[in-house]
């Protein structure tokens, strides 16, 4: 049965530095690769790194009292699932931009929410809702 999937393609520095992260780190699946670019299987999505000397940072937007960077890419996690993957980030030594925390707590998309960034500086939230109809709601 097809099942949608986004498919994202980011700049990175170093082709070894994002398999290194990204398979070993957060543990994705390799996929299809070249000289320039590796794919990674990111939670079910298709992520294209592509080698490139340009990694700029963008804006941020504060966010229930975080500056979110605008650029970020990341996945919706089961609440444990969550759990688990900031506590392996914290014992990787994988620095938090935005610690593990809830934000809009007690209020309408209430969700666990962290970010880090890879080894070219790409921003990664990670998030949880521990009510799965709170994703979209307003």
């Amino acid at each position: 049965m097809f099942r949608p999937r986004f498919h994202l393609a980011f700049p990175v520095s170093d082709l070894d530095e994002a398999r290194g992260f990204y398979v070993g780190v957060l543990g994705c699946r390799e996929g299809r690769s070249s000289e320039t670019w590796v794919d990674f299987e990111f939670f079910g999505h298709q992520l294209s790194a592509h080698l490139s000397d340009r990694t700029d940072e963008e804006a941020s937007n504060e966010v229930d009292g975080d500056q979110v960077p605008v650029r970020h890419f990341g996945a919706i996690l089961e609440w444990g699932e969550w759990e688990a993957m900031a506590e392996r980030l914290e014992v990787a030594g994988v620095e938090f931009m935005i610690r593990p925390r809830v934000r809009f707590e007690g209020a309408v998309g209430e969700q666990g929410t962290f970010f880090v960034r890879d080894p070219s500086r790409n921003v990664i939230e990670l998030k949880s809702f521990r009510d799965d109809e709170q994703v979209f709601a307003r």
